[in-house]
Parts: structure tokens; sequence; C-alpha cells
């Protein structure tokens, strides 16, 4: 059986798994803090007896685009985005610290404040809790405060922001979420804002998107071709070799 179907093969399936990506990045590119995943692939030759004339396609580090997506105001003092390249911290469902840049705030039934998926916001000892019925504000360096109707404000704690570097990378979860090298915590971020009143938007480009599924679909179709040419080369040799 001729080895181009082997070779043929692995071109497919990373034409696959890029298309996969890609639907899930437009699928997400109306998601409120949504970062575009990118792929890698890279060409590894097959070494072996004779000349080393085919190559396997193999998946190669992944990563995320950091580029920070659009900002809207939406007046709402529950709504905050991240500045720079900070991330907000919270508490996954499996109770490690993950972060996110969704920053669409709510109040759970026990006074938790929590994002859009539920998942507990953390603050500098854990989850903030707020008063039942209070007015929350959310200031510019990630402090809570909880008004209570003819009471002072009440600083309530102050949301956990941590800023990756070079030493300190996020890594995607399959949950959606970042985790910090070997799922540690990174430290907080003091000198990290944030910007009350509004959402940060997904960072996908749609259009970009959709041309590049057009092309993966394209290269899909190449790499099936070559499946159809090895299979035909194996059928006329077998033909050639039963001939007497």
């Amino acid at each position: 059986m001729d080895r181009m179907i082997y070779t043929a093969m692995t071109g497919a399936n990373a034409a696959q798994h890029r298309q996969q990506l890609l639907s899930n990045n437009l699928a997400n590119a109306a998601t409120p803090g949504f970062r575009a995943e990118l792929s890698t692939f890279r060409a590894v030759p097959i070494r072996g007896d004779g000349a080393s004339t085919r190559v396997f396609a193999l998946e190669a580090t992944a990563g995320h685009l950091d580029a920070p997506g659009p900002v809207t105001n939406t007046g709402r003092n529950l709504d905050v985005a991240a500045r720079g390249n900070a991330y907000f911290a919270v508490q996954g469902l499996d109770g490690t610290e993950a972060y996110t840049r969704a920053g669409a705030l709510e109040v759970s039934a026990d006074g938790t404040l929590v994002n859009a998926q539920g998942l507990p916001m953390l603050g500098d000892g854990g989850p903030l809790v707020l008063p039942a019925g209070a007015q929350v504000d959310v200031g510019e360096d990630g402090t809570v405060s909880a008004r209570v109707s003819g009471q002072p404000p009440l600083a309530v704690g102050r949301l956990k922001l941590v800023t990756p570097d070079a030493d300190n990378r996020l890594q995607r979860g399959a949950d959606g979420l970042f985790r910090g090298p070997e799922g540690d915590p990174l430290p907080a971020d003091a000198t990290a804002r944030m910007q009350s009143g509004a959402l940060e938007g997904s960072n996908v480009n749609p259009i970009e998107a959709m041309v590049g599924m057009i092309a993966v679909a394209r290269q899909f179709e190449v790499q099936m071709r070559m499946l159809q040419n090895g299979e035909a080369n194996d059928k006329s040799a077998g033909q050639l070799l039963s001939v007497n």
C-alpha cells in the first residue's frame, strides 16, 4: 500500500482540526471577552530507509489571540472591562482559580458576586459576598462597594486582577477559562485597572474566520484527492502484479 495515504491522512486531520477551531471562533464572535483560538502545524519529515521524501503534519503549540476586543459602554454598574492585558480571577467548577476577560457580573441569590456563567468572582480573600439588597459599585482599581439604603457605602473587597507575562503565560482549558502554568494561581496585579459600565467584546474577526474556513475546506479536499490517488495507485499496482 502506498505510504502516501498516511501522509495525506495527517494533512486531512490537521485541516479538520483547524476547521473545528475556526467554527468555534466564529460561533463566539459575539461572546463578551472571548479570545480567538489559534492553531499552528508543522511538517515533520518521516525518517526511515531511503530518502526522506514524505512528511507528516503535526499540531504545534497552540495559543490564543491576545489583541483586545472592542469595548462597548453599557452604563450598567455591574459591567466591567479589564484594561490592557489584565484578566479577572474566577473560581472554576473544579474549584481552582481561573481567569477570564468576560466582565458581565451578577449577584447570586445568596449575595455572591458571580460572572455570567455563575462562577464566583474572586477577591483578595476569596469570593465576594454582598449584603442583601445592596447597590453595587465597582471602582477603577476593582474595589467593590455596597450601598444599602440609608447607610454609607461599604467596601466589600477588591476584585483580583492578574496580568500574564513571559514567565506566567495563560493556557486555555477545556472549560474556556484560562489558567496559569501548571495550573498555579498568578499573583494579583495591584497596578491593573478596569473600566466600569462597559463590556469588552470578542476579538474574533468574523470575516477572517469565514475566509479561513473556506481555505481550510479547499485544503481538506486536496488531501482527500491525494487519498483517492493513493488508492487508485494501489489498485493499479495490484492489477500489474496479477498479470501472468
